[in-house]
């Protein structure tokens, strides 16, 4: 459980620095994930990610005690949490290996500009998805490809994405309940979900030590922080807020890629970007100034 001492601090803490978080290590995993890739299939990479993730909230956070306390309903809403996360990132990393990750990110966002869209009650906040949506469309190459499998997988990862901020933000609205302690119990249900059809292509990183030290460092970096930063920002953000700030996450990857990468952006990239930023501080919840 979480202290008052600490539940205090982490309340003093902006929403929105949490959320900033999460977009900055959302795409410093796949950067370590580079290694994995040339050495483990697509269903490995996904289901080390999940299983290593889950073993660190296991391990920090010991959620079983949790899981007997809590009620059918919420037992069902973490099951159904769970199937989804499994799913993602198995269509995610099906998706990427067949289609330029802007394509996939391109896509990826349709749904969560819906949820968004469907928040909307002021001509404010219909300019701020106006203008998120410009500069997402301007940041992601959005291409047509003959892979129509590969356009499956990321079209079912994108409707898996918009049912992982709807189920996300209720776990964290949940009361009485840790949201972190769900998040743990979710991704080790999801680690048992993808078993059967990530474990044979994960073995070879299962037996080399340098890939599976990177598998840790991605999972940590792609699902444990990330995950963690999303949950307390979604308790304190509305659904159509934290899928508007999602329009954030094509322009911390501009930035990561000129600082990290040396990839100077262009003209039109900046332009973007001040789209992407300007929109997010025009966005306003109902009741707050």
């Amino acid at each position: 459980m979480t202290s008052p001492v600490r539940r205090s601090a982490l309340d003093a803490v902006p929403a929105h620095a949490f959320f900033v978080v999460s977009a900055v290590f959302h795409y410093l995993g796949p950067a370590l994930a580079v290694l994995l890739f040339a050495a483990v299939e697509p269903l490995g990479v996904a289901w080390l990610r999940i299983a290593l993730a889950a073993l660190v909230f296991w391990l920090w956070r010991r959620p079983l005690r949790v899981w007997r306390a809590l009620d059918n309903g919420a037992r069902w809403l973490l099951a159904g949490w769970a199937a989804v996360l499994a799913a993602m990132n198995c269509c995610f990393y099906l998706a990427i290996d067949r289609l330029p990750l802007g394509t996939v990110a391109a896509i990826e966002f349709a749904p969560v500009i819906l949820l968004a869209a469907v928040a909307v009650r002021t001509l404010r906040n219909l300019a701020a998805l106006l203008l998120a949506v410009g500069g997402v469309y301007i940041l992601t190459d959005v291409r047509l490809s003959g892979d129509w499998l590969g356009l499956l997988f990321t079209a079912l990862n994108a409707t898996l994405f918009a049912g992982y901020v709807i189920l996300g933000h209720r776990v964290s609205q949940r009361p009485g309940q840790s949201r972190i302690d769900g998040l743990a119990l979710a991704m080790g249900m999801a680690a048992l979900l993808s078993l059967p059809v990530g474990i044979g292509a994960a073995w070879r990183a299962l037996t080399d030590p340098v890939l599976l030290a990177a598998a840790a460092a991605v999972a940590i970096c792609s699902s444990v922080i990330p995950y963690v930063c999303d949950q307390l920002a979604m308790a304190r953000l509305t659904r159509g807020a934290f899928a508007l700030l999602l329009s954030l996450l094509p322009a911390t990857a501009s930035v990561i890629g000129a600082i990290v990468l040396d990839q100077r952006p262009t003209a039109a990239e900046v332009l973007a970007v001040a789209l992407v930023v300007v929109a997010t501080g025009l966005h306003r919840e109902e009741g707050r100034s």
